[in-house]
């Protein structure tokens, strides 16, 4: 579900900074590795959730718009049916798709964000 920057990206970026000269005590080099760490953990996350949330969306997808296909031609197809008129952004299948989708993608970027909790608690 990583879209930007995608979970290959964020892998390259990870390797590029372990394969960089560590510099003890440079505050720069410590913020960096603090990043790299957050960025660590989301490619993990992503590893970990990122297939079943797809899988779960693009079942969504499929039932909306009442269509197959993969993520990006289904998300298309949504941009476009919303563009068209076809589905109205008032939608309640739209909404709750949208909500879902998410919370499947601040579970993976941001999990400890506050707002989560509230969000999964409103159902």
């Amino acid at each position: 579900m990583i879209s930007h920057p995608t979970a290959a990206e964020l892998s390259e970026a990870i390797a590029a900074f372990d394969a960089g000269p560590a510099t003890p005590g440079d505050a720069r080099h410590a913020f960096l590795a603090r990043v790299t760490d957050n960025a660590r953990a989301t490619v993990a996350r992503e590893a970990e959730h990122g297939a079943r949330l797809e899988a779960e969306a693009v079942e969504r997808l499929g039932s909306l718009l009442n269509d197959e296909g993969d993520f990006a031609a289904l998300n298309g197809a949504l941009c476009e049916a919303l563009r068209s008129g076809r589905i109205s952004p008032r939608d309640p299948v739209l909404l709750a798709h949208l909500r879902a989708t998410a919370i499947g993608q601040i579970r993976i970027d941001q999990p400890t964000y506050g707002g989560l909790e509230a969000l999964l608690a409103a159902g």
